[in-house]
């Protein structure tokens, strides 16, 4: 570790190693300093169980930005991608047999076929929704790759400046005028409860469910939540090979995908390193970033400092709370961070068999193995009633459930016949009611609960068990930095996002203390494994060290 670099990135998650690759390849020394002994924050992988490699926290890819698998070259750097087809199943629980189930792929007339079990109406009107969220996503797409519009800026300067200003209205003027005619029902989309939208298309309920998972993921909030629709855009902005809204498996977990990125940083020339914890950023006489200070007390200068760590810990840990403006301070405390996800790893020593289709004598995987498997989701009903518990401090009595099985197609991840399990579940409060903490006890009650509702669908699957990890918020927050255990950095809500990420008149990447970035997913355009926030912040902080 050298004692002075152009840049430094405090944190490896998948952001800060993106901003490192781009920084370094603008032709800045930079160095990136990251806590834990992995790299790629919330994007690893974890051998927990002797022979199981988990994707610990973030578990599927799909959001990461084309232009930087090309930029990056990530592809040449190793990442291999699996795709997931089908990719959506959602068993019921039902008195019949067998009990009926919904399953959807990239196949149109297959998943048509498959609504239609449900409601004829509903399987005619699947293709248009899909293509109605299609065009709004694709709209959208430009907001991701551009900071957001600087108002503060657009009167501001010689009329020759206030032109050049006017340019970053461009993204949102091109969405603007690619959702066209459409706006109002676009701009109901964006504000209104996903349930509302999903009524107004669909009839039938475990379609909806299914559907709506993607509104409420990581978020403490119900279908009936307004704005809630939202979340669900942000899901299906990614691609995956060309495929518009694709998820698919990272061949060796979500580790090997900051590896890739992490080898791209390093073959640009970056210098990164683990176990290198930052207790607190140095300025100078201006209040300007100078560097950073570890915590064995060692400074390392740079002329820019790139914090990837959440709002939280950069403005409320990492700085002199009298260094920043009071109302700044205020807001960054006031974000919502509250999070419902508790997420369980678990190894098994065979697959799953449901009831909805049970597995063939030779215990071979089968189609549905490789999808989202959603559990608990007969109605939209019962996933406003988990959230309801929880939010009177209960963990969720019949908890929505992501099933995943990655090592259907990515064997190497278990030993031989056996399997790595990710259940991604909500809603669990971060405080438990009358402020119980949330002690071994409690976890491995909740953690019980869920492997009862999986029992309910795949009898055998409790006896199947060999180990598992259970995060609830505060071991997300303790161990990954996620403020309140928020995958997001902070809830991706409307008054969250864009010009207010992290808050007001800071949503361009910059800072109250010149020289200091934020590059993480409390930035615009927020969280998920999209490397956006990394890349357009070193953008940002490129431009402003040529004028240094």
């Amino acid at each position: 570790l050298q004692r002075e670099y152009d840049a430094v990135v405090i944190g490896a998650g998948h952001n800060g190693l993106v901003a490192a690759a781009y920084l370094q390849q603008a032709g800045l020394r930079t160095a990136v300093l990251e806590k834990r002994h992995v790299l790629g924050g919330a994007a690893v992988t974890e051998e927990i169980v002797p022979g199981f490699k988990f994707s610990r926290a973030s578990y599927l890819l799909s959001l990461l930005r084309p232009q930087i698998y090309a930029d990056l070259e990530l592809q040449r750097h190793g990442l291999r991608v699996l795709a997931r087809d089908p990719y959506s199943f959602t068993p019921l629980l039902e008195d019949r047999s067998p009990p009926r189930s919904l399953l959807l792929g990239h196949d149109m007339a297959q998943t048509q076929q498959q609504i239609a079990q449900f409601s004829q109406k509903d399987a005619q009107a699947y293709p248009e929704y899909e293509a109605f969220m299609g065009r709004m996503v694709l709209a959208l797409d430009p907001l991701l790759d551009a900071p957001p519009v600087d108002t503060a800026a657009l009167g501001k300067g010689s009329l020759l400046q206030q032109l050049r200003n006017l340019q970053t209205l461009k993204p949102l003027l091109q969405a603007g005028l690619a959702l066209g005619r459409q706006l109002p029902h676009y701009y109901e989309v964006l504000t209104a409860p996903i349930s509302k939208i999903l009524d107004h298309w669909f009839e039938s309920e475990p379609l909806k469910a299914t559907l709506a998972t993607d509104a409420v993921i990581g978020a403490m909030a119900s279908p009936h939540t307004p704005g809630s629709g939202y979340v669900l855009l942000h899901h299906v902005m990614g691609e995956l090979e060309g495929r518009r809204g694709a998820w698919g498996y990272v061949a060796g977990g979500m580790g090997a995908l900051s590896q890739a990125i992490a080898q791209a940083a390093t073959a640009r020339g970056a210098h990164i390193f683990a176990e290198k914890a930052v207790c607190h950023v140095l300025l100078g006489r201006d209040r300007e970033a100078q560097g950073v200070v570890l915590q064995d007390g060692t400074e390392v200068r740079s002329k820019l400092v790139l914090s990837n760590a959440s709002p939280q810990i950069t403005f409320l840990e990492l700085i002199p709370q009298e260094q920043l403006p009071k109302d700044f301070v205020q807001r960054i405390r006031q974000v919502d961070t509250c999070s419902p996800v508790t997420k369980i790893n678990v190894a098994v020593d065979r697959l799953p068999s449901f009831l909805a289709a049970p597995n063939a004598r030779d215990g071979q995987p089968l189609p549905h193995h490789q999808c989202s498997i959603h559990l608990n989701c007969e109605g939209t009903q019962l996933l406003h009633q988990a959230f309801t518990e929880a939010a009177q401090g209960h963990p969720s009595s019949r908890p929505m459930i992501e099933l995943c099985i990655p090592s259907v197609l990515d064997p190497g991840l278990a030993p031989p016949g056996c399997h790595v399990v990710s259940l991604f579940t909500q809603y669990t409060p971060s405080v438990l009611a009358g402020g119980r903490p949330w002690d071994e006890q409690a976890r491995n009650a909740y953690a019980d609960t869920v492997f009862d509702c999986i029992e309910d669908y795949a009898p055998g699957f409790k006896a199947s068990v060999i180990g598992r990890d259970i995060l609830t918020p505060p071991d997300l927050e303790r161990i990954f930095g996620l403020p309140g255990g928020n995958i997001f950095h902070g809830g991706m809500s409307l008054d969250q996002l864009y010009f207010a990420r992290p808050a007001p008149s800071y949503s361009g990447y910059r800072s109250p203390i010149p020289g200091l970035y934020l590059c993480g997913s409390g930035a615009h355009p927020g969280g998920g494994v999209m490397g956006a926030a990394g890349r357009n912040a070193a953008q940002v902080a490129v431009k402003d060290f040529r004028h240094l």
